[in-house]
């Protein structure tokens, strides 16, 4: 019972480790970001002093996740696109619903 819940534990931070690596491979190409992947800390923000994207790229972003993992947002969501594991956290929460 407990190897089941370990098993399925490692499988839902395996999965959430590939949607990270995906949305910043998305972000790099579509924003034409200077950045490896591997150098972009899941907790950087997006705008300002993170990734320093600004206002003009935030449509970008969000057009980027709906389309990538196939999820809707509206006003209420904007909050979540703080960092790239608030975003991943809607996502997961979108793919549960």
């Amino acid at each position: 019972m407990a190897e089941a819940r370990i098993d399925l534990a490692r499988a839902k931070a395996r999965e959430r480790r590939e949607m990270l690596e995906r949305l910043k491979g998305v972000l790099i190409d579509q924003l034409m970001l200077s950045f490896d992947p591997d150098e972009i800390a899941d907790d950087t923000g997006l705008f300002g002093a993170g990734l320093g994207l600004d206002s003009v790229d935030a449509l970008e972003v969000i057009f980027c996740v709906e389309n990538e993992f196939g999820i809707r947002t509206d006003n209420d969501d904007m909050l979540a696109f703080r960092t790239l594991n608030t975003v991943i956290d809607l996502v997961e929460e979108r793919s549960e619903a």
